[in-house]
């Protein structure tokens, strides 16, 4: 069977586009030629910084013929009814048609229609174009001559080239000649741009893939991630050092370069007073290159490590050396942010107010910053208020959570306002991604205690499934406040996620607070301090996909979860404890004969069927009666008892004694007697076991 090979070359494609652009490719094409009628065996997508390109094997020769078979009018109809449908079927003449007959509508024709199937080089070129033109291109631009004229096609950078080959392994490979834009496919490409720019043909994927590495370049972008990484730590290890390790940072240069080489450069030791945290993202963000660290040690080296896209003659001396200048440019830079922030800030008079709002010291200079965040009334949300409003509310439900939390509250507010502070410093101005971690630096600077600093740095904690949660007392009330804050205010003024839009992160917020109640063991009455329902709800919808995600039944889930249920921790304990019940014989066997009560209990109820407000023991007239009822009686006072003491495994080991005597009752029974006062007591029984199963879940939620 026959393989396509696709290629759209490019300038430079960024980096943070080309995984989903390839992707994209492979799904448009596939997708489309599926549509079409065609089957593949597989396809692969690959991507460089100039190119997207598509390996797609086994493809279908042509489209299948399609066998259709169109209804007509009835054998006496009207003429006009069966020039119609030979029209619409296109038949010549109503002799082409089938006559079928049918028992109570009588005779009628039918016209068999064959649509032949096409080419796959027909379809291919059909559907390119659009797909090409139509691309989902986060960003795009005209480009050209043709860029004038209106509808002009756009691409992410200018198109260059297209590569569209097709051919079985035994056979020679055809171009399939379609155009974009002016562009004709062809099966010529090019190298590597200063390396190797001259063109050369390619037939199928493997010399394609063979014939850009002979022109330097690597089409495979996670083998060029693997070559960096190794090459990194090689060269790291070669000078006594180790390769601080960055995903985002390898995936990010990989896509920059096609023929990776890895270098090392350095910067003056003086530099490595300031943060490291500092260090790495100056060099980070500013020239793409990697920080190693002294093998086995602490903090950082002076030594960096780049990639470059060409293999210079001078072994990269010149590409180091200009790396290095912008490097130390750059942490000079930092450096004097770094000293900026360490001193006082030049209008201190106009701070005085906003200092006695909040118990500040103007001696210390994270106490300025964050007088100065509150006097310059920086926007926290049009809707919402200042940065600064917006702590004395976290500092006000910061006292009530320390309460429930224990955390010593003058240590809670303190850090409260201070936990925004580092907002107004240079260094996170520069790196907003060291929010917290500059204000727990620069509150350790000025004397504060070790639980302030930490809940400055922590409170921003947990910021997704897999960041740890704060530890201390302290950083959990403050974490607690700050997303409780975030959620009650935005559901304050209706703005909440909708569909996949969540442009707040109010999900994350939601699922930080989750994950701290439960593991942390917080028990802390939700209702009490969002007084939303709405926003109960959230919660609830957040802790299923939590607990899901650890494993937990969603049937389980529900059957424990009650619109009112607001204390999470108690909520996840006991679908724990249900869980390890209902696996168990005796919670299959109780759950069949409690769902068995419950659908007959409701199904009376619905009828109109009197059900006994209580329990009368004279109208019993069997020992199976008597049994379940003494049953209930201790079962209920053990499970409740359990309850109180938040014991779910030990309530559910008490109402595992119901098992066999529910099984008896109902084996000896007869619920429905003809007495009607009979039949409403054994009726009030099935309502006892109802209850006292409820204090744990609602069975009838439980499937299977």
């Amino acid at each position: 069977m026959p393989d396509l090979l696709l290629e759209l070359r490019s300038e430079e494609i960024p980096a943070r586009m080309q995984r989903k652009a390839a992707g994209d490719l492979r799904k448009l094409v596939t997708d489309a030629l599926v549509e079409a009628g065609l089957t593949y065996e597989g396809a692969r997508e690959y991507w460089t910084p100039r190119r997207l390109a598509l390996d797609i094997r086994g493809l279908n020769a042509r489209s299948a013929d399609i066998r259709e078979e169109r209804k007509g009018p009835r054998t006496d109809a009207n003429e006009k009814a069966i020039e119609g449908f030979l029209r619409g079927a296109g038949l010549s003449s109503i002799d082409e048609a089938h006559v079928h007959s049918d028992p109570k509508k009588g005779d009628f024709y039918v016209a068999h229609i064959v649509k032949p199937g096409r080419p796959a080089e027909e379809i291919i070129a059909e559907v390119m174009p659009g797909i090409i033109r139509n691309f989902p291109w986060p960003k795009s631009m005209r480009s050209g001559v043709a860029s004038a004229k209106p509808g002009a096609m756009r691409w992410v950078r200018p198109l260059q080239s297209i590569v569209c080959v097709f051919g079985a392994e035994t056979e020679e490979t055809r171009v399939i000649p379609f155009e974009a834009d002016g562009i004709v496919a062809s099966n010529v490409t090019y190298g590597h741009r200063f390396h190797a720019p001259e063109a050369f043909t390619v037939r199928r994927f493997a010399d394609y893939a063979a014939g850009l590495e002979r022109a330097r370049v690597i089409l495979d972008a996670e083998r060029r991630k693997q070559i960096i990484a190794t090459d990194a730590a090689n060269i790291a290890f070669a000078n006594g050092l180790e390769l601080v390790e960055d995903e985002g940072l390898l995936e990010e240069v990989s896509g920059l370069v096609e023929w990776p080489q890895v270098l090392m450069g350095t910067f003056e030791e003086e530099f490595l007073a300031i943060p490291a945290e500092i260090i790495r993202l100056t060099i980070k963000t500013n020239q793409k290159c990697f920080v190693t660290r002294p093998a086995g040690g602490e903090g950082l080296s002076n030594h960096f490590i780049l990639v470059a896209n060409i293999e210079a003659k001078d072994g990269g001396k010149e590409i180091v050396h200009g790396n290095g200048k912008v490097v130390r440019a750059r942490l000079s830079d930092a450096r004097h942010f770094w000293t900026r922030d360490q001193h006082d800030l030049p209008d201190l008079e106009t701070l005085v107010a906003s200092a006695e709002k909040f118990g500040l010291d103007l001696k210390k200079p994270l106490d300025q910053r964050m007088a100065k965040l509150d006097a310059l009334n920086v926007t926290f949300q049009a809707k919402l208020g200042t940065q600064g409003e917006r702590v004395m509310r976290i500092r006000s439900l910061a006292a009530e959570l320390a309460k429930v939390t224990g955390a010593d509250p003058k240590l809670v507010d303190r850090a409260v306002v201070l936990a925004k502070a580092d907002l107004r410093t240079e260094a996170v101005g520069e790196f907003p991604e060291l929010q917290g971690i500059m204000g727990h630096k620069y509150a350790l600077l000025q004397g504060e205690p070790q639980a302030v600093a930490d809940a400055i740095e922590d409170h921003y904690k947990p910021q997704g499934p897999s960041d740890r949660v704060p530890s201390d007392p302290v950083a959990i009330t403050v974490s607690l406040a700050d997303k409780l804050d975030t959620l009650i205010g935005f559901w304050a003024i209706d703005e909440k996620p909708t569909g996949s839009k969540d442009p707040y992160a109010l999900r994350r917020a939601a699922l930080g607070v989750i994950r701290i109640l439960l593991e942390k063991n917080i028990r802390l009455p939700l209702l009490s301090v969002v007084k939303d329902g709405d926003l109960l709800s959230f919660f609830h919808d957040r802790l299923k996909v939590y607990l899901r995600d650890l494993g937990a039944r969603y049937d389980l889930i529900d059957a424990v979860l009650t619109p009112e249920s607001d204390d999470l921790l108690m909520v996840a304990r006991r679908v724990e404890a249900l869980t390890a019940f209902i696996t168990s014989e005796d919670g299959q066997n109780l759950l069949a004969g409690t769902k068995r009560a419950t659908q007959l209990l409701a199904a009376e109820e619905k009828k109109g069927t009197v059900v006994a407000d209580g329990i009368a023991p004279e109208l019993f007239r069997l020992s199976a009666e008597k049994d379940l009822h003494g049953a209930i009686v201790v079962a209920t006072g053990e499970a409740a008892d359990a309850v109180a003491r938040e014991d779910f495994q030990a309530a559910m080991t008490a109402l595992s004694k119901l098992r066999a005597p529910v099984d008896t009752f109902f084996d000896d029974v007869l619920v429905n007697d003809e007495d009607a006062a009979i039949r409403a007591n054994r009726l009030a029984l099935l309502a006892a076991i109802r209850a006292a199963t409820g204090t744990v879940a609602d069975f009838s939620k439980i499937t299977g």
